[in-house]
């Protein structure tokens, strides 16, 4: 008897270093994305040509290691080759993690979804113009029942392309997303969150402006030519603060999404701060997918199942122009008509019917854009 519990014990502590070892393998797994639009432009702007593009090509690799994962992508679009997420995340417990690196920072809702993932195939223009994209940092995550938060501390987007020698010196900002989601089950979601921003003055070429301005705008919504809409340039900066409260709900297979955007510049020299606001609201159905589902990790309404078919209508509003500051960077409205077919787990394709109009933009003459584009996306 003695010999068995001897053996017994000696097996249990020759298997036990195996069996930790096994749970600490490295996984890798390759990873891509490609897009094809195609665009049909009405606009008296000479700049909006009819056409077709790849606006996004990307491969990369994400591997897991114990509590430790990491993601690597590389990004090309006409003829430019550039850095995406790349980042190491520590799993701290199983409702909170660290993540360092360059990657999307949470500030509202439109940040839980990838630039290839957007409902309405291109992001509202306020957040494109009011949010920052990926930015070098750090970004502590809790997911847990009902709530959701997130904390980043960065720095500026220039960073990850150019020195400190060039740069001079680097921009840093902080923000955070909370988020209370009291429902979360199929076809019974509602959540509310608020989410808020500090951020320095950042790099300019220009050497009277650099780290001394902020320069925001944002493009009309399409890739396959690329004009800017609206754009301020805010000069004497001392710092940025911006917030967006957002509402995200479904009842069966109707969902909607919302954020409202406020942000304000203030300024040296005695000068009026520059504020700026803007707002969107995407209404979304499913034609064919039954009910809308949750997201947990993303704080937000599940990509639908393979095989539906959604229907989105939207409306953003963009305000730029600050006739206190005379900065007028343009006031934009638009509105969207979206088909999403998710034909299986990799593949989407997309039509959208966008009707954009900007005036109020110093140096520009209003103008609109009547805008018919699709899509076809292939993402592993």
């Amino acid at each position: 008897m003695n010999r068995m519990i001897l053996a017994g014990v000696m097996g249990f502590c020759l298997l036990s270093p195996l069996q930790t070892k096994a749970q600490d393998v490295l996984k890798v797994t390759p990873t891509g994305r490609i897009l094809m639009d195609a665009a049909l432009y009405d606009s008296k702007n000479a700049s909006f040509v009819n056409g077709v593009a790849i606006p996004d090509i990307r491969i990369g690799v994400k591997a897991s290691y114990g509590k430790f994962k990491g993601k690597v992508d590389i990004g090309y679009a006409y003829g430019k080759v550039s850095l995406k997420d790349v980042f190491v995340e520590r799993q701290l417990t199983s409702s909170s993690l660290l993540r360092v690196g360059n990657f999307v920072h949470q500030f509202g809702l439109q940040s839980s979804t990838s630039s290839s993932m957007k409902i309405t195939m291109e992001e509202p223009t306020s957040n494109e113009a009011f949010f920052n994209s990926r930015l070098i940092g750090a970004m502590y995550l809790y997911d847990k029942n009902e709530f959701f938060a997130a904390a980043s501390v960065h720095l500026e987007n220039e960073a990850i392309k150019q020195t400190t020698d060039k740069l001079n010196k680097q921009g840093y900002g902080a923000m955070t997303r909370l988020v209370y989601r009291p429902f979360r089950n199929d076809g019974a979601i509602f959540q509310v969150g608020l989410s808020g921003a500090y951020e320095t003055p950042r790099y300019n070429s220009q050497k009277e402006l650099n780290h001394s301005s902020f320069v925001l705008g944002a493009n009309f919504p399409t890739r396959v030519a690329k004009v800017r809409a609206v754009e301020a340039t805010i000069t004497d900066a001392k710092y940025l603060i911006k917030f967006t409260p957002e509402v995200a709900a479904a009842y069966g297979p109707i969902g909607l999404e919302t954020q409202y955007y406020y942000l304000n510049v203030k300024r040296k020299n005695d000068l009026d701060s520059y504020k700026a606001s803007g707002a969107y609201a995407l209404l979304r159905g499913l034609i064919i997918g039954g009910n809308y589902k949750y997201a947990h990790a993303d704080a937000g309404i599940a990509t639908p199942e393979p095989g539906s078919l959604e229907c989105v209508l939207g409306y953003n509003y963009t305000d730029m122009s600050d006739g206190r500051s005379q900065i007028y960077g343009g006031r934009l409205n638009d509105f969207v008509v979206d088909l999403n077919y998710y034909i299986n787990k990799y593949m989407i394709w997309r039509l959208r019917y966008s009707y954009t109009n900007v005036k109020n933009r110093a140096g520009f003459d209003n103008q609109s854009l009547n805008a018919i584009q699709t899509r076809f996306q292939f993402i592993f």
